[in-house]
């Protein structure tokens, strides 16, 4: 119900703003606080087609005015974008923040914070276009998510195909592959005038994949065998099926392999511009720059040498505790990352090599999710009733993908919540490691945290906001809260899996920072988190080469697990007997993704209400 309510308030503020004309502000009498975050939701929504789609809810349906149609990335929108933000940050503005409680003040406090750090990233002008919501990238085209994965992977799993109407939308969204791609030709070309460009291993990674996704006829294509599946599954009549299935093939061959074809003459024209260096250092302005992602993504101020040092300190710590259970396993011989590197290597911990053995994968970690399922009543209030499924990264996007990724569901509840898992080097998913990783992404992590916030009676732009440092450090905090629950209590292996993630997240700290503040170079950092991890050389070299491109982002996982950690202990210290750990999570939960520092805010609210 509150999901539907969200919608309708929004449609019904779009339909008033429509109404009035664009210039207008608002049609009522002092505006509140979360009808003014509405009417700003509703403007970047329509100029944001692709985030509209991924909310869900209107697909296909008399208001579906969006599902044809890209958003415009082109250089000249950092322009319109920055205009946009100082608007709405000056409509903020002109409230009291002394005469605001509760939510609406935490609305104000969090976007106003939320639009001077947009406006903060100015003082960059090479940064690639971003959005009303964070910056932009140093690089839009990369191995992680640069435009040539991002568009067939939303095409695939996003944009849905339920009637006649987003059928052909899909192939509409096919024909516009062209205009979308040249807009991205034209940021890397204004970037290189500026002496930015992606790193050598970056260039070569994204070429290959390129290469290999337009090598096959277009009837081969992902693009096309995808929607000729769901096509094959809509109430429409053979001649209409096959017409549609027609144009997306005509469409594949003659606007997206032409558009492929271009960006990758593109990219390689830059790779004589192009350096081994992974670090934002050698950027114009680089170290500010740097200073500036690792704010926004940990929503703190901590300072590049402080995160390396508490990344140094957790490396210790945690490799003591990882050192203990591997004696106490007989398991003495080498450092703490050799024997975790032979224990990923024994046969009793691999799945086979097949296909079969990749669907045994797949199985195992939805039976993992059911048996956490169970058991959530524990330590949660209340659950969310949207579902998750586990499903494979799709093949073609294997090589540069993380080793697990998770999508939210649709707000309409027409797509479940997707844990997405890379299973291109089954050695990279030893059994050990398998609990920690569902937990982290389905649940109690990513899938409970974000289903929860969109069930929410808050703003709708409340329970998307890309506070990294929260949406992580609840993730990470998901697989300590499963260690307290007891679920590793007849499994020392297991628990190994789970120290050896939280090892992997504290040299993120020392490797981020590593490359791209201490100037490392990439073999350096590959070296050091192999050694301390105990990872494959394979999965850890993805993993750099996406930090390399993603500056700061990796720091944002351990810095919210300590923090939460912290509001716990010191609520746990000023209630006693009183503390109650699952009012302290809907405490954390409740409010939706929050900066680090408000989030302290709310908690200590919530322990001095307790408290009286």
């Amino acid at each position: 119900m509150l999901r539907i309510a969200k919608w309708a308030g929004l449609a019904l503020v779009g339909l008033i703003l429509l109404a009035a004309g664009a210039g207008t502000y608002l049609l009522v009498i002092n505006p509140s606080v979360s009808t003014t975050l509405n009417k700003q939701t509703f403007w970047m929504l329509t100029e944001n087609p692709e985030l509209l789609t991924r909310l869900g809810a209107i697909e296909g349906t008399i208001l579906d005015f969006h599902s044809g149609t890209l958003s415009d990335n082109s250089w000249g929108t950092k322009a319109d974008v920055r205009r946009t933000v100082e608007v709405n940050l000056a409509q903020f503005r002109a409230y009291d923040p002394a005469t605001l409680s509760g939510q609406d003040k935490l609305t104000w406090q969090v976007m106003t914070g939320l639009y001077e750090e947009v406006l903060a990233f100015d003082t960059v002008p090479w940064l690639s276009p971003g959005g009303m919501l964070g910056s932009g990238t140093p690089y839009p085209i990369n191995q992680m998510f640069g435009e040539q994965s991002r568009y067939p992977r939303f095409m695939q799993s996003q944009h849905v195909v339920i009637n006649a109407k987003t059928a052909r939308n899909y192939v509409k969204r096919l024909n516009a592959a062209g205009t979308k791609f040249d807009q991205v030709i034209g940021v890397i070309g204004e970037q290189a005038k500026l002496g930015v460009v992606p790193p050598s291993f970056v260039i070569d990674k994204v070429l290959a994949e390129m290469q290999g996704f337009i090598a096959k006829p277009a009837k081969e294509n992902p693009l096309y065998t995808g929607f000729f599946d769901k096509l094959a599954k809509l109430d429409l009549d053979g001649g209409e099926k096959a017409e549609l299935a027609a144009a997306a093939e005509q469409a594949i061959e003659g606007v997206v392999y032409p558009a492929y074809r271009r960006l990758i003459a593109a990219v390689e024209a830059m790779k004589g511009q192009a350096t081994p260096d992974p670090g934002v250092w050698k950027l114009p302005g680089g170290d500010a720059f740097y200073a500036l992602a690792l704010r926004e993504e940990t929503t703190t101020d901590l300072t590049p040498q402080q995160v390396h040092d508490i990344g140094l300190a957790e490396v210790a710590r945690i490799g003591a505790e990882m050192d203990a259970i591997l004696r106490g396993l007989g398991r003495t011989e080498g450092s703490v990352g050799e024997r975790m590197l032979a224990l990923g290597e024994e046969p009793a911990q691999l799945f086979e090599d097949s296909d079969a053995g990749r669907q045994a994968i797949l199985d195992e970690y939805a039976r993992i999710i059911a048996e956490m399922q169970a058991r959530l009543p524990d330590v949660f209030a209340a659950l969310p009733a949207q579902p998750v499924e586990v499903v494979r990264v799709p093949v073609f996007a294997e090589i540069g993908s993380a080793g697990a990724y998770y999508e939210p569901p649709a707000l309409d509840g027409s797509r479940p919540g997707r844990f997405f898992a890379n299973l291109h080097d089954v050695k990279e998913t030893p059994r050990f490691s398998m609990k920690t990783l569902a937990y982290h992404e389905a649940i109690p992590g990513h899938h409970f945290q974000i289903a929860s916030a969109m069930n929410l009676d808050l703003p709708l732009a409340r329970s998307f906001l890309p506070f990294t440092a929260y949406l992580e450090g609840w993730a990470l905090y998901a697989e300590q809260l499963a260690w307290e629950m007891g679920v590793y209590k007849d499994d020392p292996y297991g628990d190994l899996g789970r120290l050896q993630a939280e090892m992997f997240r504290a040299v993120r700290l020392v490797v981020d920072t590593g490359m791209h503040y201490k100037r490392w170079s990439r073999e350096q950092a590959i070296d050091y988190m192999v050694a301390m991890t105990g990872m494959t050389a394979s999965d850890v070299t993805r993993e750099i080469e996406r930090y390399a491109v993603m500056p700061g982002q990796a720091c944002a996982y351990k810095i919210g697990m300590m923090k939460i950690l912290e509001m716990r202990a010191k609520a746990k210290a000023a209630l006693g007997d009183r503390f109650d750990l699952k009012a302290f999570h809907t405490a954390v939960l409740e409010s939706g993704p929050l900066p680090l520092t408000v989030l302290e805010q709310v908690i200590d609210a919530w322990i001095a209400e307790r408290k009286a």
